[in-house]
């Protein structure tokens, strides 16, 4: 009996999957040379946020109308009312906004990246991001990310000896970070005032991010 109770125990151990082993996910990801590339590996049926239009039609599908800016704005950061109506905008808005379709949507959007330094380890470029602002009829648009992964790393494949070369001359490899995601839910958006422009309108949609692609710029692709 204790053999055989012995040998059942072996057998489990042999069929239990190691615990601890499990390999960490590659940060790795490649480089493509066009946008509709880069937009073929994130999830199908996103609503793509790239230009003026579709951000707007996005932002007016969740809030309506834009904000009456100046009316809020006032006499500036030190107006003594700025602050509470800049907080009761926003909270009202967020009451308004809740159960709408929109916030369930998959979005795609797009910061700014710049290759920093080749990771021998991992084979790859570090990128190091850098926030895209877009003017539209509303204000300056910004979107904000939440976890999206601490350390991105790109593959270059066949170019990456052209690339470091260049970097190594000195030249910015600037690249378009391609992020794909949903909203926030208690956090969906985010209306703020720009702290380079006087009075000027900044609404920060909170994107919980899901996938991200990489895009060497037509210009950068030499």
């Amino acid at each position: 009996m204790r053999i055989l109770f012995a040998m059942a125990l072996l057998v489990l151990a042999w069929s239990m999957p190691a615990m601890g082993s499990a390999e960490v996910p590659s940060p790795l990801r490649p480089l493509h040379t066009t946008l509709s590339a880069a937009l073929a590996t994130l999830p199908p049926e996103n609503h793509l946020l790239l230009d003026r239009e579709p951000i707007e039609q996005f932002l007016a599908a969740l809030d309506g109308a834009p904000p009456d800016w100046s009316q809020i704005y006032g006499q500036g950061h030190h107006d003594p009312g700025h602050d509470e109506r800049l907080f009761a905008l926003n909270r009202a808005r967020d009451a308004r906004r809740e159960g709408k379709e929109p916030l369930q949507w998959l979005v795609t959007v797009v910061w700014f990246g710049e290759l920093s330094r080749f990771d021998e380890a991992e084979g790859g470029f570090r990128v190091a991001l850098g926030p895209k602002f877009n003017r539209t009829s509303w204000g300056e648009v910004r979107f904000k990310h939440e976890d999206l992964p601490a350390t991105l790393i790109v593959s270059a494949g066949e170019v990456t000896a052209d690339l470091k070369a260049r970097m190594q001359r000195g030249e910015r490899i600037e690249i378009d970070v391609v992020m794909c995601g949903r909203l926030v839910p208690d956090e969906s958006l985010v209306y703020d005032f720009s702290h380079d422009v006087e009075g000027q309108g900044l609404i920060m949609p909170v994107v919980r991010i899901e996938a991200v692609a990489f895009v060497l710029p037509a210009q950068s692709n030499r």
